[in-house]
């Protein structure tokens, strides 16, 4: 089924290579021997990503595999400076991460909104045969040519950024809880699996105050080696700074299935295990107060512990007043104003390099050639051939 959050995406960029240095000699009617005057060539255009927080998904770089910068303008007589390529400027949303598609390199990380870095950098201009007159060789023929253009294929991958991340099986009720206490509003239904994509809400709390809330498929023990949806979707909690952990109540093992969860996460990547993590066990209003007891006895006490019903309304309210106790907690030690409208605050996160068999295994990544349909067209038509350049 065709979606359109798309979290993967492939393409080419290329910076522009730097024009290439003037080796005129200045001819006047007066000036007979005028000596040289050749201008510098352009530099080349940069690539460029920037943070926008206006775009939720990388669709918009879909159907556009080819972001190429404009070259360096050639240098021309009486000192004229060659034009500075075009820079091109990729928006990207907020937590979008930036792989070398050959290698698998960690490249860069885009976070904030307005970030701005650069990917690859253009070519330096050549210098003009005015730069290399001297005393005993006054009017050179040689110029420098410009800088040969970078140019790279690189995978971006988009990683939700979240106060709280949302862990559990399939029909564990984490799209009812967001539909519930969110202003998202993600598709219900009475099937596993009903969650194909990510999706964020903005839970509203007293006094104006917000915070990030992300739901992600659910998962299912060997998520991490590839069963089901999680391995495709387990990054996006990884910027989460806290996780709550959705267990139903009618379970047959509560306990097993938060170690299963635990597990899962710990394979994928194990810093996960040193995020805050709150446990709440779902569909209480199945449950009645002496079942509650004896299933909290049983469960472990090293995390907090909450039963809550989304559909019933029980204990939402105390969900609500414990996550953002403590998200304050965790942003103590960050500048950052909880009374703004919908804080996004995210984890430090270690990028680890990503075996490009990863990559491959991936649907919205389409292959293709990187130059088989390209025109690389180069302005070397008016080069003169008595002209000689000089390495930079």
């Amino acid at each position: 089924m065709e979606t359109n959050f798309i979290d993967y995406v492939k393409i080419i960029c290329r910076s522009g290579k730097g024009g290439r240095g003037s080796a005129h000699m200045h001819r006047a009617k007066y000036a007979p021997n005028g000596g040289p005057d050749g201008g510098d060539g352009g530099r080349g255009g940069h690539v460029y990503l920037r943070g926008n927080r206006n775009y939720w998904t990388l669709l918009h770089l879909r159907y556009e595999r080819h972001v190429f910068a404009g070259h360096g303008g050639n240098g021309g007589k009486s000192g004229s400076h060659g034009a500075d390529g075009d820079d091109r400027i990729i928006d990207v949303p907020c937590g979008t991460v930036v792989y070398n598609a050959e290698t698998g390199h960690f490249v860069c990380d885009v976070t904030s909104d307005g970030q701005v870095v650069q990917l690859l950098q253009g070519g330096r201009g050549g210098l003009g045969n005015k730069h290399f007159a001297t005393a005993t060789n006054q009017a050179p023929r040689y110029a420098q040519p410009g800088e040969p253009m970078q140019e790279m294929t690189v995978i971006l991958e988009l990683k939700m950024l979240a106060d709280v991340g949302l862990v559990g099986f399939p029909n564990a009720g984490k799209s009812t809880l967001v539909n519930v206490i969110s202003s998202a509003h993600p598709k219900i239904a009475g099937y596993p699996f009903t969650t194909l994509e990510p999706s964020v809400g903005v839970v509203r709390y007293r006094d104006n105050r917000s915070f990030v809330m992300a739901d992600i498929p659910g998962i299912i023990e060997g998520a991490s080696e590839g069963r089901g949806l999680g391995l495709r979707f387990l990054r996006h909690i990884e910027r989460n700074a806290l996780l709550l952990f959705m267990i139903p109540g009618d379970t047959d093992d509560i306990r097993h299935d938060y170690e299963v969860l635990l597990n899962e996460l710990a394979t994928y990547n194990p810093e996960m295990l040193q995020k805050r993590r709150v446990v709440a066990i779902t569909k209480a209003d199945l449950l009645d107060d002496e079942l509650i007891q004896l299933l909290s006895a049983d469960l472990p006490q090293d995390v907090p512990l909450l039963f809550i019903s989304a559909v019933t309304g029980f204990h939402i309210t105390e969900l609500k007043d414990f996550l953002w106790r403590e998200l304050e907690q965790l942003h103590l030690h960050d500048d950052v104003d909880l009374t703004a409208e919908a804080p996004v605050h995210h984890a430090s996160l270690v990028h680890r390099d990503k075996d490009i068999s990863e990559f491959d295994e991936l649907g919205d990544v389409d292959d293709f050639e990187d130059t088989d349909d390209l025109e690389i067209v180069d302005d070397f038509d008016d080069l003169d051939d008595d002209i000689e350049y000089v390495d930079l």
